[in-house]
């Protein structure tokens, strides 16, 4: 499997909703899931960000557009794993995630 960068940026909302519950669970790493949020109020292109089926936050605002557009038209072949953890910062900087566009190996 080939992967490459995409994106780069901190878990937005990390305060408001399940970090603090997941957070002793979180390392350097683990995979999170991705999901369009197109209800939302405060922005059509939300997306959240889950550790299992725990909330951590949303895609920040200022990437979440193209991001969304992508998931919304079938590209899902995103990888997003945690990259860092600095649990000195205010909790909305305290994780940083990767997103890595994936290209699956085509059978042989």
């Amino acid at each position: 499997m080939e992967r490459d960068y995409f994106l780069r940026f901190s878990i937005a909302g990390f305060s408001y909703y399940e970090g603090a519950i997941a957070f002793k669970n979180l390392e350097i790493g683990t995979i999170l899931t991705l999901k369009r949020e197109p209800t939302n109020t405060y922005d059509k292109h939300a997306i959240e960000i889950f550790f299992n089926d725990l909330k951590l936050g949303y895609v920040p605002k200022f990437e979440s557009r193209k991001l969304s557009l992508l998931l919304k038209y079938g590209f899902d072949k995103f990888e997003t794993r945690i990259q860092n953890i600095n649990t000195d910062e205010h909790p909305e900087s305290q994780i940083d995630i990767i997103l890595y566009l994936v290209k699956e190996e085509a059978p042989l």
